[in-house]
Formats: C-alpha cells, sequence, structure tokens
C-alpha cells in the first residue's frame, strides 16, 4: 500500500516554510517520501539548503534526507505529483494564483492552512475549488497540533477532509507513521468551523487568563465557545459529530489552553495589559485569529445566530474595547437554560 501511495503522491511540494509547512514536509519525508519544500524568502531557503534545519521557525529539527529545498518554484510545480500549502490564510489565494498557469490538471493539492479568505468570508475549500475548478482533487489537514511538536517526533493526531475519498485515504497513508496518526473524513466543511472558529476562542481564553481570571473562567469560555461553534456548524450544514472529533474540540482544547498557540499568546498579551498593536509585535508571527474574528461575525450575523464570545473578541480587536468590559458584557448576558429542550 505504501508504494503505491508513494507513486500516486509523491514528490511532494509543499509551498510554504513556515513552522507549519516545515513540519509536514519533514513528517512525510520521515515516512521514506521525496518531498520539497519551497518558500517565498531567497535567503531563508539558502540557509535551509546549507543547514538542513529551518532554524527560524523549528530551531534544531534537521531534516531527513528525503527532503529538499527547491528555488524553481514554476519547475517543481510541472514535476510534483502533489501540493501541500501551508501558508497563512491572508495568503492563501494568492499561493493558488501560483498554481493555475504551471500545475498540471489531475494534481492533487491539499493544504494545512485554518481561516477565511480575508474579504469574502470563503472558506478555503471553496475558494480552492472557485480557482481550481474541478481538475484537481482537494483536501484539508487539520487537527490538534503544534508544528513544533510533529517537527520533534512527538505523537500526533490530525483530521484530512476530502470529498474525494481516494486522495484522502493516499495523504492520510502518506502521513501515518509511528507517532503521527492520520483519520480521514467528508466533512470538508465541519473541519474548516472547528479549524477556523476556535483560533478565535483562543484568543478569549488568552485574555481571560492573562486578566488572572483563573480555571473556572477558562472552562466556561471552552464550554460556551464550543456551543457557538455547535451553532455556526449546525446553520451552515456541518455535520455535528465533526466538532467533536480532532478538528474540532480536539483543536479548541489544545489552542485554547497551551501557550505555544500564537492566539492564545495574543491574548494573554492583551489580557496583562498591551495594546492590540503591541500585543501583535509581542507575537511576532501571524495570529490566524485575528484574521478570521470578523468574517466569522459576519457569518454569523447573516445567518442571525449569536456568538457572544467571538463578538466581544472583535470589539477587543478592532473597537478598543476594554477587556474587563467585554468580560462584564458576557457574564451580565441574559439567564437562560444551558441546553434547549427537545
Amino acid at each position: 500500500m505504501r508504494t503505491d501511495v508513494t507513486e500516486a503522491l509523491f514528490p511532494t511540494l509543499v509551498i510554504g516554510a513556515g513552522a507549519w509547512g516545515t513540519a509536514l514536509a519533514m513528517a512525510l519525508a520521515r515516512n521514506d517520501h521525496k518531498v520539497w519544500l519551497w518558500g517565498r524568502n531567497d535567503a531563508q531557503r539558502q540557509a535551509m539548503r546549507e543547514q538542513r534545519r529551518n532554524d527560524e521557525y523549528l530551531p534544531g529539527q534537521v531534516f531527513p534526507d528525503s527532503l529538499d529545498i527547491v528555488d524553481d518554484l514554476q519547475q517543481a510545480l510541472t514535476q510534483c505529483k502533489h501540493v501541500m500549502i501551508s501558508v497563512p490564510s491572508h495568503a492563501f489565494a494568492e499561493a493558488l494564483s501560483m498554481l493555475v498557469q504551471h500545475l498540471p490538471a489531475g494534481v492533487p493539492v491539499s493544504w494545512a492552512t485554518k481561516g477565511l479568505t480575508p474579504h469574502t468570508g470563503a472558506f478555503l475549500y471553496d475558494t480552492a475549488r472557485e480557482t481550481l475548478g474541478d481538475q484537481h482533487p482537494l483536501a484539508v489537514i487539520s487537527g490538534p497540533s503544534f508544528a513544533a511538536e510533529v517537527a520533534r517526533n512527538l505523537p500526533t493526531a490530525l483530521t484530512v477532509a476530502s470529498e474525494n475519498d481516494d486522495f484522502a485515504v493516499q495523504l492520510a497513508q502518506s502521513l501515518h507513521g509511528p507517532t503521527l496518526r492520520a483519520y480521514t473524513s467528508h466533512d470538508v466543511l465541519g473541519v474548516q468551523v472547528g479549524g477556523t472558529v476556535k483560533n478565535v476562542l483562543a484568543i478569549a481564553a488568552g485574555i481571560s487568563d492573562g486578566l488572572g481570571y483563573g480555571a473556572n473562567a477558562r472552562a466556561a469560555l471552552l464550554t460556551r465557545g464550543m456551543a457557538e461553534i455547535l451553532r455556526l456548524a449546525a446553520i451552515l450544514g456541518a455535520q455535528p459529530e465533526t466538532m467533536f472529533g480532532l478538528s474540532g474540540i480536539g483543536d479548541l482544547i489544545l489552542t485554547c489552553t497551551d501557550d505555544q498557540s500564537r492566539n492564545r499568546q495574543l491574548g494573554l498579551a492583551i489580557g496583562r495589559g498591551l495594546s492590540v498593536d503591541e500585543a501583535v509585535r509581542h507575537v511576532g508571527k501571524t495570529v490566524e485569529g485575528m484574521h478570521a474574528a470578523r468574517e466569522v461575525l459576519l457569518r454569523a450575523q447573516k445567518a442571525n445566530i449569536e456568538m457572544p464570545i467571538v463578538e466581544q473578541v472583535c470589539k477587543i480587536l478592532f473597537e478598543g474595547y476594554d477587556p474587563r468590559e467585554s468580560v462584564q458584557a458576557l457574564l451580565c448576558r441574559e439567564q437562560k437554560a444551558e441546553l434547549s429542550r427537545p
């Protein structure tokens, strides 16, 4: 089975040499697959080629032998058998545009980016389908996973979601290894909902902890945040079971409770008194929850559903609200039953 997968999907070209793209490239290469990694920074590519590491994002983690750095993106696109994209959500559409003219029809495309397309609020799967047409099988990679831990070969579980069963199985098998379990899913929409909204909620959890509100408040935010995810998933037509899987509650728990999360780091900095701009500079890297917050709230408003935690995060990030006032606004909401009557 591994031979069939190798023939079908490799060499794989990974576009995006940040932490997550590099970690996934390493995970594939550890399974003896041929992998090419490309990033837009010439100096970074040269350093990675010479040092066999990506010390800017994953210091000290040595590349497997079958992982190579490529400079000629156009040539790599014409020769690869699979493209995996790992760029911030605001750069996702641009990455797709690089594929259109050079990627042969039929070559599958996957991505590990979580979020929505800026300004349109479209899920990335829809943006990919609109840009690439129906010429390429598509898949989403999601789940509770920090890049540094995948790079260090620590136990991790992921979900591969696709409307194409064969591609989902092939990609999951190519990732699956001694320390990485990969599951498949048909619920592309649900996997994207969970992976997007959890980043916004992690900012809220970080703010709460930064304010010193304690474990009780954090647990309440996670639980009521999960209710918001379920509400949005239901109105959009996603499967509720997905929200209780790796790409739903699994990713929510990870991102909201561990300080490796950039979204949580941003919230912590804001809760401890930094301005939003100062907090962004403090984190120093892309915070997907900031890009997703407005788009998620707009989707909720269009669907006429309540997402009060997401709403308060938006007010803090974009309207200058005091975090303590936002927490108070959540606490002062009208008392109601936790669950609706059947």
